[in-house]
């Protein structure tokens, strides 16, 4: 048994649990991630935990492989066995189709020398996870970006799309295995580029269209919500905001990352993009797609970062108004240009400014969701409650979190209901 997770971009991980089965699996498999050095942290505290159960078992005559794998494996290879010597193997991003050979070695007690680098990503068959009803479908895989704080384009590579035909069949699979919401994935999806034999050509808003006609064709009605994840905002063309506004099956909600409101840190940052650019597609969004809903990555505290440019990033948070963000402090990520850069600002100044930024986010999150109290939605349930059995979890096409009352065997069904209170940061519901 090999339980497999990645660490969250969240706080430090210093007493991490064991998923379940962990405890008597042979192999654990720990995938990683560098965006940010918490990210990193976590999966420390987690390869650090799993090498101490390792020296546990040894104890008892049982054996234990641990194998780091991800964007943290592909950065620091050869460190991570120096710093941690219990574990067995480490898998780089692009040593991925090597998995077979990690688990035969393991299986047969063994050695593996250096496993060697794919020349190029090779995307699995399927993502799927046993009976899930939601499911990602990564359609790329790298990104020429580069951002100057950010590590992704070093690790991951250039950009590589993936067949549509691939993707098609990937898609047709999880409709099969009862998925009814998908999430079409990338690094920056509005870069997807296919160019096939014959010199055919295949665009984001191109391979939205072809897979929506495709489902619609299979007549399955298994399917009934796309999302896609991440758009980089100078790329989301006036196509793709067309596809969401004409077509039923792509939710009205788009995680649109800014940064910051400061022309002068966006500039900075490598982004380009200007405030007005943002603000001005926001709005052409807002006017085509009926019902959007927006959120967004704001990161603070970036070398040079002043006062005033942080006024300029709460300023258009407000005139934005995202439904929710993912807000951080810059930390430096080792080999980046933003590494380098002089003007770092005090770690004390960055968390100040992070807490006025998560003040306001929270603020505006209250008062756009005491908005919706009184109106309907459709969602998908997606799990039983964990404070209440008798309550459902569900999520709407605005990526709202919904708790009402109903029975378990509703889970992975659509229902229709009304928003009738707050609980934090979920709608209380009951079904019409």
């Amino acid at each position: 048994m090999a339980p497999s997770w990645g660490p969250e971009d969240g706080g430090p991980d210093p007493n991490p649990t064991a998923p379940q089965g962990a405890v008597d699996a042979d192999l654990v498999l720990i995938n990683t991630c560098s965006v940010r050095q918490t990210a990193e942290n976590r999966a420390w505290g987690r390869i650090d935990h799993f090498a101490a159960r390792k020296r546990d078992l040894a104890g008892q005559g049982r054996r234990l492989a641990i194998v780091v794998t991800g964007c943290m494996a592909e950065r620091m290879k050869r460190e991570i066995k120096e710093r941690q010597g219990a574990v067995d193997y480490v898998v780089g991003t692009f040593q991925k189709q090597a998995f077979g050979l990690v688990l035969d070695a393991v299986e047969q007690g063994r050695e593996l020398g250096e496993v060697e680098e794919s020349p190029a990503f090779v995307f699995a068959k399927s993502y799927y996870e046993p009976g899930a009803f939601r499911s990602f479908v990564p359609i790329m895989h790298g990104c020429d970006n580069y951002c100057s704080y950010c590590i992704v384009p070093y690790l991951r590579g250039h950009e590589v799309s993936r067949d549509p035909a691939d993707i098609l069949e990937e898609i047709d699979r999880l409709e099969d295995q009862g998925v009814r919401e998908l999430t079409l994935l990338g690094q920056n999806v509005n870069s997807y580029r296919w160019v096939g034999g014959g010199g055919a050509k295949l665009d984001f808003p191109g391979l939205l269209r072809l897979v929506s006609e495709h489902l619609r064709g299979r007549k399955a009605g298994g399917i009934r919500w796309i999302r896609f994840l991440t758009s980089h905002p100078k790329d989301l063309s006036e196509d793709v905001i067309r596809v969401i506004a004409e077509d039923p099956l792509y939710c009205r909600h788009v995680h649109l990352c800014v940064q910051s409101g400061s022309d002068r840190v966006l500039a900075a940052m490598n982004r380009k993009y200007s405030r007005r650019d943002y603000l001005d597609l926001v709005g052409r969004m807002k006017t085509a797609i009926s019902g959007l809903s927006l959120s967004t990555d704001i990161l603070v505290g970036f070398p040079g970062e002043t006062d005033e440019d942080l006024e300029l990033t709460l300023d258009l948070m407000r005139e934005v108004g995202f439904s929710y963000s993912f807000m951080y402090h810059f930390n430096p990520r080792s080999g980046t240009p933003a590494a380098d850069m002089a003007l770092r600002i005090a770690d004390k100044v960055k968390r100040e400014r992070l807490a006025r930024v998560i003040a306001l986010q929270k603020q505006m999150s209250v008062e756009l969701m005491a908005s919706r109290i009184g109106a309907t939605a459709e969602v998908l349930i997606e799990s039983v409650s964990r404070r209440k059995t008798t309550e459902l979890l569900g999520r709407t096409h605005r990526d709202e979190m919904v708790v009402f009352p109903a029975a378990a065997a509703r889970v992975g069904e659509f229902a229709t209901v009304r928003l009738r209170s707050l609980k934090g940061n979920t709608f209380v519901a009951e079904e019409l």
